[in-house]
């Protein structure tokens, strides 16, 4: 089976039956007999064309007057994502297409990819150049204007860089930043309230604290025991407790830090299908979920301890709106005095984007509370 037939039948699950791509690419190349280099092809092409999926849709719909069927839209967009992004020749990208389509679509695919091949583009916007939903593109123009947010959006179009740890996990340095801001201490016992996968528990833990680290998923919970186990993070334990309806008690605990679940748009570039997942309407609802894991978060630290809220997410509505709903008892931390990384935020928050320093886009408050 060629690189190209993997790579398709893998489009396929994640274009129609909702698969996600990690997940599903990881599954079919373990199924094909490819050697090291075609893999990476494989890959290459999967994450690729999911990603610029729009713009690929364009490419092709210049040339396409009736309706195409789903299997062959992919394998357009498979042959256009070659053509236009990939230094694959243009006879080898459409004769290799054409050849794994099915047999009563093969002059349309030819005949197309041709066009495509051969066409100069004149893109209609921003969003479709960069292979983003309207909103997405709108929504981060608004928060941190035209300039910086289509070059964060042309950064996550980039594949990431891969920054691993001494222990030997993998984490991105904006994560590794995050715990930075907790500080924790060997004497300290500290609460990582959203902690899976368990990169930030077991980075707190390696600097000698002793970490709780909570999850609402057995599952993934699970996966945060196995993390610690792997990195010898012996001072995680990995517990599963619902963040908003907290059973630890108040006052317990050094340092919090609130991970919170967020829209992940500072992360696309790693998940090269989160951006086509995610809708509009999804922040206002993460806001409410936000909003109650912080003031949780907020009610196990003790008198002269820490608490941390940070998001791989760089919207206002989920980093200084939320970062706002904490009351009086905290004093605000300037994070950018403990590390000037970050660009400042909201009070005393900070931020960085994927353009900045390669890393994935984050926001993080902290505070100490006092009485």
């Amino acid at each position: 089976m060629s690189s190209r037939q993997v790579a398709f039948d893998t489009l396929k699950r994640i274009d129609h039956k909702g698969a996600f791509a990690n997940l599903v690419l990881d599954a079919e190349l373990k199924r094909s007999d490819l050697d090291v280099q075609d893999r990476r092809f494989t890959t290459q092409m999967v994450y690729g064309t999911t990603r610029m999926r729009r713009a690929c849709d364009f490419l092709v719909d210049r040339f396409v007057v009736r309706e195409v069927d789903p299997a062959v839209r992919t394998l357009l967009r498979l042959g256009a994502y070659q053509l236009h992004y990939l230094s694959t020749p243009d006879h080898a990208a459409v004769d290799a297409t054409v050849g794994i389509a099915p047999k009563r679509a093969r002059g349309f695919v030819n005949a197309i990819l041709r066009k495509v091949a051969s066409a100069d583009v004149e893109w209609p916007s921003d969003a479709v150049r960069l292979s983003y939903p309207d909103w997405l593109v709108t929504q981060l123009v608004n928060d941190h204007g035209e300039t910086d947010a289509l070059a964060m959006l042309e950064r996550m179009n980039v594949e990431p860089s891969v920054h691993e740890r001494s222990d030997g996990y993998v984490q991105d340095p904006a994560s590794q930043w995050v715990c930075e801001m907790v500080d924790a201490q060997p004497t300290d016992l500290v609460l990582d309230s959203c902690a899976a996968p368990g990169g930030k528990a077991t980075l707190m833990a390696a600097h000698g604290a002793t970490v709780v680290a909570a999850d609402r998923s057995v599952k993934r919970t699970r996966l945060v025991a196995t993390n610690a186990q792997r990195t010898g993070a012996t001072s995680v334990s990995a517990v599963v407790a619902e963040g908003t309806d907290s059973p630890f008690r108040n006052n317990a605990f050094d340092r919090v830090l609130v991970d919170a679940p967020c829209s992940g748009l500072g992360v696309l570039r790693r998940r090269a299908d989160a951006r086509w997942r995610i809708d509009a309407e999804a922040i206002e609802r993460l806001t409410k979920l936000q909003t109650k894991l912080l003031a949780h978060g907020a009610q196990a630290v003790k008198p002269g301890g820490r608490l941390v809220y940070s998001v791989c997410t760089v919207t206002r509505a989920e980093t200084c709106e939320i970062a706002a709903t904490i009351g009086e008892g905290f004093e605000s931390i300037d994070v950018l005095a403990m590390n000037d990384v970050w660009r400042p935020w909201g009070s005393g928050g900070g931020y960085v984007l994927p353009q900045d320093h390669d890393s994935d886009g984050m926001a993080v408050f902290a505070w100490q509370r006092v009485g």
